[in-house]
């Protein structure tokens, strides 16, 4: 049997936390017109003149602060992810691991498995939600170097998974416990946020409906399947219910917001002050959007996030860990490649 691959993709880091190497990294990544999505000439303008001279030491200083013997985190969850998926799944399958940004790149991944004599492949991007700026510009990205082989790869891409069972049921099964462990008052579902103007650009309806309403988002319609808010609050709501929470114990909320413009609310920083001075003390954080911890968690949440908590009058924040590398990732990521591309020949196996 022709063996298949299995190629990963996720958004990217720097290759080390340097000012230099942030910089690089910074510059590619906001040079993509998916992200900053404003005409070429106020992108460069802003790019240049305001973002790579300021906000790259001071990203180099976070990267510092969660960078490990191995190197970046996001990186080595990956790596290691790859590793597992390819010993759990035997010989039938070759799996790689390819960032949209910097290295490992996605072209370097497709030479791999063309070197392999793979030309079938299902790609698994680490996001579960769809958003333009991450899920569209990797897949833009990858089709771009896939057409630049002679013989183009049968690729099958597997969709959103926002909501589906595996999904739910990995984060449910590494939150329960540390849940059940540390009793929090509130519990928090935090994901990246998008600019107000990109959610709005995905209104089917003739921008009658995003945004339009505070219940804009409480159920998923044609009008808005493919809204990043939407999606972020059905995952959230999946996994209360996973949870078993209480209807007024959690909330969702937005981070990571950069510059001036409107953001989708609520911003997490805000309400983490907000919840603090208004009583609450042992604060829960979950961050689904991210499926391998990185700086928007570690750094952002797990200390900025937890120092603003304490010194508003909470007494301690917990991060829950996103998937990682974990048993329970690597189940869920077998059984949606199952379900879009037929099913992989030998499933992973439950380990004890």
């Amino acid at each position: 049997m022709a063996r298949r691959g299995l190629l990963l993709i996720n958004l990217g880091t720097p290759d080390d936390p340097g000012v230099p190497a942030v910089r690089r990294y910074l510059k590619e990544f906001l040079s993509d017109p998916r992200v900053l999505d404003i005409n070429p000439l106020s992108r460069a303008i802003l790019l240049y003149g305001a973002i790579l001279p300021f906000r790259s030491p001071q990203s180099a200083s976070a990267y510092k602060k969660i960078w490990t013997e191995r190197g970046s985190p996001l990186l080595v969850h990956g790596q290691d992810l790859a590793h597992k998926l390819a010993t759990a799944l035997g010989d039938a399958w070759q799996v790689e691991l390819g960032m949209r940004y910097q290295s490992p790149s996605i072209a370097s991944a497709l030479e791999r498995f063309r070197s392999g004599g793979i030309d079938r492949m299902v790609v698994f991007p680490l996001f579960p939600h769809y958003s333009s700026a991450a899920w569209g510009s990797a897949i833009e990205k990858l089709t771009i170097e896939a057409r630049k082989r002679w013989s183009d790869p049968a690729l099958t891409i597997v969709a959103p998974y926002y909501d589906h069972p595996a999904f739910i049921d990995a984060v449910t099964g590494i939150a329960r416990p540390l849940l059940a462990d540390f009793q929090p008052d509130r519990i928090v579902f935090s994901y990246h946020g998008l600019p107000e103007r990109q959610i709005v650009k995905n209104d089917t309806s003739g921008n009658r409906h995003c945004l339009r309403n505070e219940s804009c988002c409480e159920t998923l319609t044609t009008v808005n399947k493919n809204c990043y808010r939407a999606q972020c609050f059905a995952t959230t709501r999946a996994l209360s219910e996973g949870l078993g929470l209480a209807l007024h114990s959690w909330e969702t909320t937005f981070q990571s917001r950069m510059g001036r413009i409107p953001w989708i609310r609520p911003y997490t920083d805000e309400r983490v002050r907000e919840l603090a001075k208004s009583g609450v003390r042992r604060l829960a954080v979950l961050s689904p959007t991210f499926t391998a911890d990185c700086l928007e968690t570690l750094e952002e949440i797990g200390l900025r996030a937890r120092a603003d908590f304490i010194a508003h009058g909470g007494t301690e924040l917990r991060l829950v860990p996103s998937l990682n590398s974990s048993d329970a990732w690597l189940r869920a990521i077998t059984a949606i490649v199952k379900d879009a591309a037929g099913g992989p020949e030998r499933q992973i196996p439950m380990r004890t």
